[in-house]
């Protein structure tokens, strides 16, 4: 119970700057009182709250499955098996990305107002959902080569450097009503689901393979995670 509170002083630590910058921009810059501020009230608690049961939930489940996880492919040492469990890592978890789903569905709406698809409830849907295919598809492609990264220790930068040379020319070429989207695609899948398996995927695959540092090769995954999207949207606007 002890640690319960704890985590709760230090979830409503974490988001007391951002409720101080609200209530200043509010009461001394606009000089207006909060508007229902019994609700505010009772939502600022209740974000305290779950954002206390999200990270204990992280720490209790999700972490130790993904490392757990890990442990046991390298140990098993099938790669076969490590890069189609890294793929399905990625896609499934992206998309299940709340945040990705909310993107796809106002891309959609966007599109249909804008005349790039039929405006009826079948083209918006069947565009957010390649959207969203489009992006979990990109993001276990990426995840399968950060897993060959942390395996045969390659250079994260060559990598990252690569890439974004490779969105800069497809920036070129794609159509403009897709680039902002592709680009807020990257960010919205590391979000909460995606980040806490795959962080601990990749910390647990370089703790376990001899001769690699989980503080130099276990992260970056997430990097990879963002960039790829960024391709993919842009291809699939050309294709479509």
């Amino acid at each position: 119970m002890h640690s319960l509170f704890r985590s709760i002083r230090d979830s409503f630590r974490d988001l007391l700057p951002i409720i101080l910058v609200i209530l200043f921009f509010q009461l001394v810059v606009l000089g207006k009182p909060l508007p229902n501020w019994e609700k505010l009230l009772v939502g600022t608690m209740l974000v305290v709250l779950g954002l206390t049961f999200f990270i204990r939930g992280l720490e209790m489940g999700l972490f130790p499955i993904g490392e757990t996880m890990a442990y046991g492919f390298a140990r098993k040492g099938s790669l076969a098996w490590l890069l189609v469990f890294a793929f399905c890592l990625g896609f499934g978890t992206t998309v299940a990305e709340p945040a990705l789903i909310a993107v796809a569905a106002e891309a959609a709406n966007v599109a249909a107002q804008a005349g790039a698809i039929t405006d009826s409830d079948t083209a918006r849907s069947s565009y957010a959902m390649g959207l969203r295919l489009t992006v979990a598809l990109s993001v276990g492609v990426a995840i399968v080569i950060g897993v060959f990264r942390i395996l045969k220790g390659w250079p994260i930068h060559y990598l990252i450097v690569g890439g974004y040379i490779v969105i800069v020319i497809l920036t070129a070429f794609a159509p403009k009503e897709i680039i902002g989207i592709a680009y807020d695609s990257g960010g919205v899948t590391t979000s909460t689901v995606t980040v806490p398996l795959v962080t601990a995927l990749g910390v647990g695959l370089a703790s376990v393979i001899k001769g690699r540092n989980p503080m130099i090769d276990g992260f970056g995954l997430i990097a990879f995670a963002s960039l790829t999207p960024m391709m993919f949207v842009m291809v699939y606007g050309m294709v479509i």
